[in-house]
């Protein structure tokens, strides 16, 4: 089955998925793919608090998304506001972003490296017949992924200098009037099983396999043919028995070109919105109870 995860821009998609991953992940449901957090900094007491929109609302202020890349939970630091980008001096008017117009700077480096995350995978399903093994978590993991946390239980965040900007990445965002922890109050990592390993190490999907996930297909991929190509590849193969379910992330305004590119080989498409009748029903396509 495909799920198209979709909805107005700040309802919460993400937050949604990150948990719903976790939980999956701790049923021995294999999840793979990519999250896109985003990255937000706590405005200071004299600043107007900013109205919905691209930089976020409230006490906080979105400057960029990153890309985690599960199920290893490497990081990479994937988009920044375009605005932010000009004044910084990281522009590059000669990348896909800045051809597009789109509102972030992308930079083509960073997609490369998460159509690399996707080309891996594809290559995995390639290599290994239906049964084998799952892939694994990152060396030393002991079959064991790193996944984003509760918003319950404390963000993870970091901090990570960028041109002199001091930024959270935290993995909930302030998403439908949600805001994030507050990032000087610290932040926890939590390590959820992706899968038991067996005997000899290696990571086996459970009897109804795996999920793949992909926040979010845009612009770049629906109406340039660009962005996220393996990913994008991956999906139009369809179902296989290693991930007979996949989970894409896209604007309410792009689910028509969506469906267009996808349905056809998924046998059809599912539109959901955050909340619980969608983890309900994602859960069931696993025969998980909700």
């Amino acid at each position: 089955m495909l799920f198209l995860l979709t909805g107005d821009v700040q309802i919460g998609k993400t937050r949604w998925l990150e948990r719903l991953a976790a939980e999956l992940s701790g049923d021995g449901v294999q999840v793979a793919g990519v999250l896109a957090p985003g990255v937000w900094r706590v405005r200071e007491p004299h600043e107007v608090p900013g109205e919905r929109g691209l930089a976020g609302e409230g006490r906080f202020e979105k400057l960029g998304i990153d890309n985690v890349l599960l199920p290893g939970g490497e990081r990479v630091p994937f988009a920044r506001r375009r605005d932010l980008a000009l004044a910084e001096g990281s522009f590059d008017p000669t990348s896909q972003s800045a051809s597009a117009q789109l509102a972030w700077e992308i930079a083509d480096e960073a997609i490369a490296r998460v159509n690399a995350h996707f080309d891996r995978i594809a290559a995995e399903l390639a290599a290994v017949p239906a049964g084998a093994p799952a892939l694994p978590g990152e060396a030393g993991s002991r079959g064991y992924a790193p996944l984003p946390v509760d918003p319950a239980a404390g963000m993870f965040h970091v901090k990570h200098s960028f041109a002199q900007t001091y930024v959270s990445r935290e993995t909930s965002g302030a998403e439908a009037g949600e805001t994030p922890a507050d990032p000087s109050t610290g932040g926890s990592r939590i390590v959820v099983p992706a899968d038991e390993p067996d005997a000899e190490g290696s990571v086996t999907v459970g009897a109804e396999g795996g999920l793949l996930v992909v926040d979010e297909l845009g612009r770049l991929e629906l109406m340039r043919d660009g962005g996220l190509v393996s990913a994008v590849a991956l999906l139009e193969r369809g179902p296989s028995a290693r991930f007979p379910h996949a989970l894409v992330v896209v604007r309410d305004w792009l689910c028509p070109r969506a469906e267009e590119r996808f349905a056809g080989a998924w046998d059809g498409s599912r539109m959901l919105s955050p909340g619980d009748d969608a983890r309900g029903l994602v859960r069931a396509s696993f025969g998980l109870s909700g």
